[in-house]
């Protein structure tokens, strides 16, 4: 659409539809919303997903923390927690009244429940069959019930895991790393390995958590005349001598390069 993207970016479309530039393409998808409350509010101007800050009940948006009574009244006070509404009636002594008075919630209310085929005694609190997540309570002849709210995770979707008996997604564990990567050259050592970057003189070593550490040695020189060795790190005081560019074994004799008639000996001090 004439806008330039680097690879690996990612965006949002008009629609609610995820992109991201993989490999010089654009590959787009439905942006997929997970709605952890009962009473989310729309997805605010600009959004793809509704929002669990502040709850929409009987078509009204309230704020988080705000305590309401619907608007059938019957003296039912409920509040707004996390995107869940949750309501609660006034406890009433049992029996009821012949005659209604709108002042006394409690006037007219049946001390028990009938719900579901199943009759419940005033304050009584009960699960659904089978859904150990919602729980209800009998108060004055009404059922109420309410969803465990769930804490906000904060791992991707792919993390997330709802195991046998629990209301609530928990986040799994990333997996372990299976080694280390490096962004220089693409070269991926296993944990433990050892190697130098090019600097005999320094070793890394891979860590178990996929970090890099690296340290560098620090040689002592012990003798006067020490020998170089290519792809060796400190110089080595008992390889022999140098002498004009070339290496001499310990004790080995060879003739002096100023003067014929000289012989040397390589002597280790």
């Amino acid at each position: 659409r004439g806008i330039p993207w680097e690879p690996g970016a990612h965006w949002t479309e008009p629609g609610c539809q995820s992109c991201t530039c993989q490999g010089g393409r654009v590959l787009c998808d439905t942006v997929s919303c997970s709605v952890p409350c009962s009473h989310p509010l729309p997805a605010p101007a600009g959004g793809c997903c509704p929002t669990c800050t502040g709850c929409l009940h009987e078509g009204v948006a309230r704020a988080e923390g705000d305590v309401f009574s619907p608007s059938d009244g019957n003296c039912t006070i409920c509040v707004c927690l996390a995107g869940n509404v949750s309501c609660l009636s006034p406890e009433c002594p049992p029996g009821s009244c012949p005659s209604p008075s709108p002042s006394d919630c409690c006037s007219c209310t049946p001390a028990k429940c009938n719900f579901r085929g199943h009759t419940y005694a005033h304050g009584a609190r009960f699960s659904l069959d089978g859904d150990d997540c919602t729980t209800c309570v009998c108060q004055g002849g009404e059922v109420e019930c309410s969803f465990t709210p769930c804490p906000v995770l904060d791992c991707p979707q792919h993390q997330r895991h709802l195991g046998p008996g629990q209301c609530c997604s928990t986040c799994r564990d990333p997996p372990a790393p299976a080694g280390c990567f490096l962004d220089d050259n693409g070269v991926e050592f296993p944990v433990g390995q050892i190697w130098s970057p090019g600097d005999p003189c320094e070793l890394c070593i891979c860590q178990a958590d996929g970090s890099v550490s690296c340290q560098r040695t620090d040689c002592v020189e012990t003798c006067p005349y020490p020998i170089r060795i290519p792809g060796q790190c400190c110089p080595d005081c008992s390889a022999g001598c140098t002498y004009m560019g070339r290496i001499f074994s310990n004790n080995e004799t060879f003739p002096s390069a100023l003067d014929p008639c000289l012989s040397c000996i390589c002597l280790v001090r």
